[in-house]
């Protein structure tokens, strides 16, 4: 059997993830054959037993490399790959059992080399996980996918759920050694080599992402930080909406200081956006309580995000450090191929 997509998995120290993640893909209605290739990223508490109880249920491979971060080891797990196409996930992903349905249908009348696909919480997910979903995907933040026919075509894919053909992966050379923010860096440069991207709006995952507000707010904050790195690299991808968690959450500050001089619309303008955050996620969610968590996610990914932002731009635009020598946290070192 020679597959025809490769499931790409990087993985590090999250042996019960990955179980939950092959038993979603067991379930996975498939047109066609596909692989599963594990990498696991020089983890201490290994997956390998796990991979091994479903060596005789699904076509799977493992490989164990040295610590050198999720970028390298999706491209190590590229290169291992026997498809000439890769779907690459991270391991805190569940599937729905028509993904590779709605991904072969679309690529079948639409071929694209690299594409997309949106993320969601399942019903499975805890209150915190879903809250933290609605902030990151609602169309009231700065998530959710806008922009109609453009935002399909144009749309950066996120490795949590991105298909890349391996004649683009040949050209790009991969992921870099950046973290977070090497999905939309490899994004832009297979732009400038004029391999097109798009959106397959039907083709989502459930994506856990961070578990404690803890995590999702340093997770946020990097975000931030990668932003204006990728700008520098990229000239002409700035975009005048990346400010806004800077300004949203500076705006709060000044509004909360005009409240105690006996100035209350700022605040109360405010205070409408977070009803209308909980009233729509509590909808969505059917619960109020997530709807009132979400107004907290909110408040965290704008806060996080636009902090790591400014800091970053400081560094960068103003100091004119360099990248790797201000936020050294944001590169993996490079370990050879590996082979």
């Amino acid at each position: 059997m020679h597959p025809e997509y490769s499931f790409v998995i990087p993985v590090y120290n999250r042996p019960d993830e990955i179980r939950e993640l092959l038993q979603s893909l067991l379930k996975m209605r498939a047109p066609v054959p596909f692989e599963v290739v594990i990498v696991e990223d020089g983890s201490t508490n290994s997956s390998e037993a796990i991979v091994a109880e479903f060596q005789d249920r699904l076509f799977i491979s493992y490989y164990f490399k040295k610590n050198s971060g999720p970028g390298d080891s999706r491209n190590y797990g590229m290169r291992k790959a026997q498809a000439p196409y890769f779907l690459i996930l991270d391991s805190d992903v569940l599937m729905p059992e028509d993904y590779l349905e709605e991904v072969h249908q679309y690529l079948s009348g639409n071929f694209y080399d690299c594409f997309g696909g949106p993320d969601a919480a399942h019903e499975s997910f805890s209150n915190t996980q879903k809250a933290i979903d609605y902030s990151m995907t609602s169309f009231f933040t700065t998530g959710g996918i806008r922009g109609g026919k453009k935002a399909v075509d144009e749309f950066q894919p996120r490795s949590f759920n991105m298909g890349l053909s391996k004649k683009a992966f040949e050209l790009s050379k991969g992921f870099g050694r950046i973290h977070p923010g090497e999905d939309p860096d490899l994004s832009l440069r297979l732009k400038k080599l004029g391999i097109k991207s798009c959106l397959i709006p039907k083709a989502r995952v459930f994506h856990k992402r961070r578990i404690d507000w803890k995590k999702f707010f340093v997770q946020v904050k990097k975000f931030g930080m990668v932003r204006p790195v990728l700008n520098k690299w990229h000239p002409g991808s700035a975009k005048i909406t990346y400010w806004f968690p800077s300004l949203f959450m500076t705006g709060l500050i000044l509004s909360i200081i005009l409240l105690f001089a006996g100035f209350s619309f700022f605040i109360s303008c405010y205070l409408i956006y977070f009803l209308i955050i909980a009233v729509d996620a509590a909808i969505r969610n059917k619960t109020l309580y997530i709807g009132l968590l979400a107004v907290k996610a909110v408040i965290m990914q704008f806060s996080g995000y636009g902090y790591g932002f400014i800091v970053s731009n400081y560094h960068i635009n103003i100091q004119k450090k360099q990248p790797e020598v201000a936020f050294p946290q944001l590169f993996f070192k490079k370990h050879g191929n590996q082979e």
